[in-house]
């Protein structure tokens, strides 16, 4: 099957951004809806995409031969649970950078954004950290703990994850 450049460029996302939800691709296709996505998920991309078992977007194994970009996540094979290399936005890498560890208390969308702003002097939207902390829960690197609200923490120590900025 042959698929255009647009097709290319967006299945080259699914594969760096897996897994994925809906929101997070219609942020990075500039898109209107979630509807939107899932028609052009079905319509152009449905042999090299699947849901799984929580309904998140995965590329199949054909996708990733088929574009020239790393997925977002690499798991040692001998190894369960959290991946050893994840490839997320800046943002994300910052948070992991800041996030309390394992071992640590767990903290508030709010906690880690003021710590963004002490260790990197920026000032992203709280919606952007708790978008951040949600992608990097789907890929099994973020646990969540319900207290009085969600509260975040890695799942993996820092010195056996590898995280690199994607491009």
């Amino acid at each position: 099957m042959t698929i255009s450049e647009e097709a290319r460029d967006r299945l080259a996302d699914v594969v760096e951004l897996q897994p994925t939800k809906n929101a997070e691709l219609q942020d990075r296709w500039g898109m209107e809806s979630g509807s939107e996505v899932h028609q052009y998920l079905e319509n152009e991309l449905g042999d090299y995409y699947f849901r799984d078992d929580n309904s998140l977007i995965r590329a199949t194994a054909e996708a990733a031969d088929l574009v020239d970009v790393e997925p977002g996540i690499e798991s040692d094979p001998d190894a369960d649970g959290a991946p050893s290399r994840i490839r997320v936005p800046e943002l994300q890498t910052q948070i992991v950078a800041v996030l309390a560890g394992p071992d640590e208390r767990s903290e508030s969308v709010v906690s880690v954004l003021h710590n963004l702003r002490d260790e990197f002097d920026i000032d992203p939207e709280a919606e952007a950290v708790r978008s951040g902390l949600q992608s990097l829960r789907r890929k099994d690197v973020v646990e969540v703990e319900y207290r009085t609200v969600p509260t975040f923490r890695l799942a993996v120590d820092r010195d056996d994850l590898e995280v690199e900025i994607a491009g």
